[in-house]
């Protein structure tokens, strides 16, 4: 059965003019980067990325997620997206994109919404803007285009493989004259981002390049889509200099601050000595940005896996509370959250090691001290310039609160 989120009253256009539905499809199976669809990028799931891109675009009614997957809705619906469950039947490998978005538009009008535009957003894109969406759009309602999709400028001399002899032949040039770049044609390359229809013509045609077709120039700089995990890491190198929001949180970006304690608030080592006691080693400077964000009215809590005593008597030192001994950290954070009446996406949660990438991919500020391990930093939103145990936690408190309220 189809469920999809009912919002009525919230389907015409903001200018009231076209009602126009993004669709997202993503769904949870992928075959060439498992879980590609809540992998992070600048630490934002890829899906998070693509609803964020929709409900920035002023010319787009509605952003509906079409998707399998109940960790994905999840995500998609925190993102601020309508969910429509997709059916097994178009949910497989060999399940085009054009069925799920017939399915979506299917699923908005028997809520009631009105339709004009349909727009086929992909997860896969993670440097989408939301101007380019509304360039596809204004192609389409003011431009007069059936059709439209994003395009980049393309110089390159693209061959092929002879199938009879495996020699190579030129495709966009012939390979025994070779023109200057400035004399030859320019070539568009679809980059597979943002593709915007006429809804009445997409559904006669059933596929996204019917009639006249309209090409969007995007920077050809932000063209990566996602297939496999070299362009994953890819887009987690590119992010600090692409995303145009990438930067350290403020006060009003964040509710809460949680903390690791071993490798974030101390060096990592361990000291024992002849009786087994265990010491370790923390920074003058982060008790320093623990007061400070208490003073502010920053609630802070320390969430460790170890059972160690010097765990809870650095809570007791700092004045927050701690949770530790525990073995799912993210389903501990989720449980604080709820009783403290918090949004996952507006805490900020610090850590150093693998076991914290299920709280990075729950919280909205995931941070990673300098030297975390390199998948950590990959999912990082942002990275301290201070080592764990070495004054990270100041650091962040001088994100949030400024160097001298921070201490």
């Amino acid at each position: 059965m189809t469920t999809t989120d009912p919002r009525p009253g919230e389907l015409d256009s903001p200018a009231g003019s076209r009602a126009v539905l993004a669709v997202i499809p993503a769904r949870g199976g992928s075959k060439g980067v498992p879980g590609k669809n809540l992998a992070t990028v600048g630490g934002v799931p890829l899906v998070s990325r693509a609803v964020r891109a929709c409900a920035g675009a002023r010319r787009v009614s509605r952003v509906l997620v079409s998707t399998d997957d109940p960790a994905i809705a999840e995500v998609a619906r925190t993102a601020g997206a309508d969910v429509v469950l997709r059916p097994a039947d178009i949910a497989g490998d060999t399940a085009s994109s054009e069925a799920a978005v017939l399915h979506a538009m299917d699923a908005h009008e028997a809520a009631g919404g009105a339709l004009d535009v349909v727009l086929l957003v992909q997860c896969t894109s993670p440097f989408i803007t939301s101007e380019d969406i509304d360039g596809v759009v204004a192609a389409v309602v003011d431009g007069g285009a059936d059709t439209a999709h994003t395009v980049a400028a393309f110089h390159g001399f693209v061959w092929r493989e002879d199938a009879a002899d495996g020699g190579g032949n030129g495709v966009n040039h012939d390979k025994a004259g070779r023109p200057r770049r400035q004399d030859r044609p320019q070539d568009l390359l679809e980059t597979g981002a943002a593709y915007a229809m006429r809804a009445a013509g997409f559904r006669a045609a059933g596929h996204r390049f019917f009639g006249r077709t309209a090409l969007v120039h995007t920077d050809p700089a932000r063209v990566l889509e996602i297939d496999e995990p070299a362009d994953l890491a890819r887009a987690r190198a590119l992010a600090p200099l692409l995303d145009p929001h990438a930067a350290t949180p403020r006060r009003d970006d964040v509710d809460a601050v949680v903390l690791d304690f071993d490798g974030t608030q101390t060096d990592d080592r361990v000291l024992i000595d002849a009786d087994g006691h265990e010491t370790v080693s923390v920074h003058r400077g982060d008790g320093l940005g623990v007061a400070a964000l208490r003073r502010a009215g920053v609630p802070v809590l320390i969430l460790s896996t170890e059972t160690n005593p010097v765990v809870a008597a650095r809570a007791r030192k700092l004045q927050v509370p701690v949770l530790h001994g525990v073995d799912r950290k993210d389903v501990a954070l989720k449980q604080w959250c709820a009783e403290q009446g918090i949004a996952p996406e507006r805490v900020l949660y610090a850590g150093n090691d693998v076991n914290d990438l299920p709280c990075f991919g729950l919280v909205g500020w995931p941070v990673a001290v300098a030297d975390a391990h390199d998948v950590v930093r990959a999912a990082a939103r942002a990275v301290t310039t201070a080592d764990g145990g070495r004054g990270a936690v100041r650091e962040i408190a001088a994100w949030l609160l400024g160097p001298t309220l921070a201490g």
